[in-house]
């Protein structure tokens, strides 16, 4: 990259992918399009930075979005290049949860990465800067990231402001669980109404430390986002300055040549881990961190997250399992401080690089971790010793399982399990309140493969508890939780029962041990039992022998890996950048 004497610089197209349909005599007819679109010679001559939305009008998560790629794609034209604005799909959990739209939700994060891979191969864009609201969006646009390898810069959407109701914070989360109360006949259906109608008075993702702001968290901690955007929440103007920022970075990692693969290692995967673990983070981090790591070629399974998580204190008081949400943590400074708390602490890597060029610990220089304020702790003090998400393994879960911990008093529970081949029956028992107290309540048949799309199950756990018993009974399966989801419930558990794992071949009245102290889910039966009952077992068919959903069937593989439907790096023969 060369520059003038004021400001813009010039890049040779020789080695970007937008050569192939912007230069020469050639690509002609390619450039007559641009022409078409109102494009100068200028634009053309510049590099592509494709500028990808998740915008829709499905929910408040992705409504703001295509405001703020506007102010992206002002930050790109300042750095000398040419904004090309495309969208994508998202499916949204909270409008999903609850019913069969559920099983379109992980199979959209895959969806997500291949649809920006294949609108930035056919268009031969040189850069990216992703913005994301809803869960999924946010791994399925760093997955492409990583994919692709080229100059890329993500930023999230922000979070939804809190409501209030009676004088407190309420998110989503309190809505779902007030649907439990209204079925025990503790809540009224004036004061249900009351709670829906205020829990959500913005644009923006739901607003505690769920999925969305966990992989928001995740992006910053990583380095594929700058420093400070995860915390904004979305109506702040301020919002703006950041996305402008993000289009003026990514044209400067395409002059450095900082990429994805230089940012996303091992040890940035694990200063991601520590991040999720010390915000009490959703368990759904479980799943995305491998596939991020996938796309990068790394091995790093959900046992490596556990790992880490084990060694992490969990010090962000942050819903659900503490007081507060997002909005709160962005007004003492935002992500920067917890991660300045956890580089004192000793807890990060702080050498790993970052999409505006500097570490971990140069972008930290001068945050400081307030002293009036109870939100985020310092690790000498933190709420617990250990992360606030927990792995597990046993002869239950030969391949891992997870379980969020943030908030929890007891740790060990012991009780008879009872069967549910599917959440539908789960819930529907739940409402009936036919289930007791001490039981651990089995949902199989939600993996992966098996349900297919590894439904989360927060309608299920936010009505038992709103019923009042979320602290006695437990619940485990080999589907997923909600980040929103508290109480004693365990996910990913494998190998899922459509490939006969051992939750599988559970029968009612089997005692099952959960002890998130030691890391262990087993059941009182031993190999022999477990080998006669597998002679018998017989996998359950479901109903989605077409479409987009069976198709996800057939190629992902197990929870622990990350749900993965591609080999990733390590099969690589080429990638995009370099073409």
């Amino acid at each position: 990259m060369s520059s003038d004497a004021n400001k813009n610089p010039t890049f040779d197209k020789s080695k970007l992918p937008s050569r192939y349909v912007s230069v020469g005599p050639e690509s002609a007819p390619h450039r007559s399009y641009y022409y078409a679109m109102g494009m100068t010679e200028e634009e053309i001559a510049q590099p592509f930075a494709g500028v990808v939305t998740c915008w829709n009008e499905a929910a408040p998560c992705n409504i703001s979005l295509s405001r703020q790629a506007q102010a992206v794609k002002k930050g790109v034209k300042s750095a000398a290049g040419t904004p090309r604005e495309f969208t994508t799909i998202t499916v949204t959990d909270g409008i999903a949860m609850g019913h069969a739209g559920m099983k379109s939700s992980l199979v959209s994060r895959d969806l997500i990465a291949d649809s920006v891979e294949l609108t930035m191969r056919g268009h031969c864009y040189d850069a990216l800067v992703g913005l994301a609201g809803c869960d999924k969006s946010l791994p399925g646009l760093m997955m492409a990231m990583v994919r692709l390898n080229v100059p890329s810069v993500f930023m999230y959407g922000g979070s939804i402001l809190p409501g209030r109701h009676k004088g407190k914070d309420i998110t989503v989360q309190d809505v779902f669980e007030a649907v439990g109360a209204h079925s025990a006949g503790n809540m009224s259906d004036e004061e249900l109404h009351t709670i829906e109608c205020v829990a959500c008075p913005s644009a923006g993702s739901c607003g505690g430390q769920f999925t969305a702001n966990t992989m928001a968290c995740v992006s910053e901690a990583m380095g594929l986002a700058l420093p400070g955007p995860a915390g904004a929440p979305a109506p702040y103007e301020s919002r703006d300055a950041y996305a402008e920022a993000s289009g003026e970075a990514v044209m400067a990692c395409v002059a450095s040549g900082i990429r994805p693969r230089d940012v996303v290692t091992r040890r940035s995967l694990e200063n991601a881990a520590r991040v999720v673990a010390a915000s009490g983070g959703s368990t759904n981090a479980g799943l995305h961190l491998p596939a991020i790591a996938n796309e990068a070629g790394i091995d790093f399974d959900l046992q490596d997250v556990a790992r880490v998580f084990k060694e992490t204190p969990y010090i962000a008081d942050l819903k659900p399992g503490g007081r507060y949400v997002a909005k709160d943590m962005y007004e003492i400074g935002g992500v920067p401080v917890l991660m300045r708390a956890l580089l004192d602490g000793g807890y990060l890597h702080g050498d790993c690089i970052t999409v505006n060029g500097k570490t971990i610990a140069e972008n930290l220089e001068g945050v400081v971790l307030p002293d009036d304020q109870d939100i985020i702790r310092p690790t000498s003090a933190p709420l617990s010793p250990t992360g606030g998400v927990v792995g597990l393994t046993g002869n239950l879960a030969p391949e891992g399982a997870i379980v969020k911990v943030a908030g929890m008093k007891n740790l060990v529970f012991h009780g008879p399990a009872r069967i549910f081949e599917c959440e539908e029956d789960a819930f529907a028992a739940v409402e009936r309140r036919d289930y007791k107290e001490g039981e651990v309540l089995v949902i199989r048949n939600e993996g992966p493969r098996g349900g297919p799309g590894m439904r989360e199950m927060l309608a299920t756990t936010a009505a038992i508890y709103g019923q009042g018993m979320g602290d006695k009974v437990a619940l485990i399966t080999d589907g997923r939780f909600s980040g929103a989801t508290r109480g004693f419930c365990v996910g990913h558990v494998g190998p899922e029962a459509a490939v006969g794992g051992p939750i599988g071949l559970l029968r009612d009245g089997d005692m099952i041990s959960i002890n998130a102290e030691e890391g262990s889910l087993s059941v009182e039966l031993n190999d022999a039992e477990m080998a006669q009952r597998r002679q018998s077992w017989q996998a359950r068919t479901h109903e989605y022998q077409s479409g987009a959903i069976w198709r996800y069937a057939q190629t992902v593989g197990p929870a622990y890996k990350g749900a993965l439907t591609h080999p990733g790096a390590k099969s690589e023969t080429h990638t995009y950048c370099d073409i």
